[in-house]
């Protein structure tokens, strides 16, 4: 049953109070400018009530985005290891639709601001590649999956319907055997004493630059020839084998590590955390001469070393911790000479 009740406001203006009551809901009240905007009014929600649909839309309309993503930094971010960088993007996200009820995000408002990320400048006055948009998007479609399926206040997800650009193919930039030798010299003579073993470690084991800074001496097994990452990019625990070169500076370092620290390599003034190797690291990388080169490339050299040392795709995956095999595809081509040996092979042994 619906009432509507006509009133002057202290200006003068005249408004529609209007209120809905139906036997096991809650009262639904609305004020109008017109009559005839409150009688339909009256009719859509008596309708939506009826078949259960009011009180999930209702909600929408109580909520800004604001209100959405505030929620959704102190009750979901935490938990992520990429709390950082999703909390400065959901920022970004509230700039442009925080005053926005969630019932007036639609998929077309959405594809709008997307078109932004991909043409705006950033602070560093550069455009976001592909890669990054599709990380913008990602946290809110999140966000808005976590708001309809845990907390009731959208009845779908927007992002839905959102296409994402597509995003480049995989770098693959690899130091050949000129520019390691000299990557390493420059490195071997910096004035940072971890800059050379670090450097060594990846390009050997194909570990990240993070991984490597947080490594602790308990989860390094030398007489096994192996460390434990606890705390991976995908989540799950990873063996990683340490060989040769490496495993030599691991335990020579372990001769003369510093006890007070936990870390393989810490911090030479707290010892409390991991050094930070950026600065030495560019300096070395001046020195060298390379160009087009950054820390993350060493994990690819790993990779490339091995494709072209007849490691299958499989292998390469096991040993950098991929889920998938789509990631190690990338090195592929550079087994090419490894998988027509494999062919001559087999066709010499089942063809004569």
């Amino acid at each position: 049953m619906a009432s509507i009740r006509k009133y002057k406001t202290k200006d003068e203006k005249t408004k529609f109070y209007v209120q809905i009551r139906m036997k096991g809901h809650s009262p639904q009240t609305a004020c109008f400018d017109r009559l005839t905007d409150a009688r339909k009014w009256i009719q859509e929600t008596e309708s939506d009530i009826r078949n259960n649909r009011y009180f999930k839309t209702a909600e929408s309309r109580k909520h800004t985005f604001n209100e959405l993503a505030d929620r959704y930094i102190k009750a979901i971010l935490p938990s992520k290891k990429t709390s950082a960088s999703q909390e400065a993007q959901l920022i970004w996200w509230k700039k442009q639709i925080g005053e926005k009820l969630l019932a007036d995000i639609t998929p077309s408002l959405i594809s709008q601001y997307k078109d932004k990320l991909l043409t705006e400048k950033t602070v560093q006055g550069k455009k976001r590649s592909p890669a990054t948009v599709v990380r913008y998007l990602a946290v809110i479609s999140h966000l808005f999956t976590v708001a309809s399926k845990e907390w009731g206040w959208v009845t779908d997800n927007p992002l839905r319907l959102i296409s994402k650009p597509r995003e480049a193919k995989g770098r693959v930039r690899f130091l050949d055997e000129q520019e390691r030798q000299t990557l390493l010299k420059a490195c071997e003579g910096s004035k940072n004493q971890y800059l050379y073993m670090i450097v060594i470690l990846a390009l050997s084991s194909g570990m990240r630059l993070g991984e490597i800074l947080n490594l602790t001496w308990d989860k390094v097994d030398i007489q096994k020839g192996r460390v434990i990452l606890e705390e991976t990019k995908n989540g799950e625990r990873r063996q990683v084998p340490l060989a040769g070169k490496a495993l030599d500076l691991i335990t020579q370092h372990q001769a003369k590590r510093v006890i007070c620290s936990k870390f393989l390599f810490p911090d030479t003034k707290t010892y409390k955390k991991p050094i930070d190797i950026r600065s030495a690291w560019n300096a070395a990388l001046k020195r060298s001469g390379i160009k087009d080169f950054r820390f993350h490339d060493l994990r690819h050299c790993c990779a490339s070393y091995l494709a072209m040392n007849g490691c299958t795709i499989v292998e390469i995956a096991g040993v950098l911790g991929h889920k998938t095999l789509q990631m190690a595809k990338r090195y592929s081509h550079l087994s090419d000479s490894h998988l027509s040996e494999v062919v001559s092979k087999m066709n010499e042994k089942i063809l004569g």
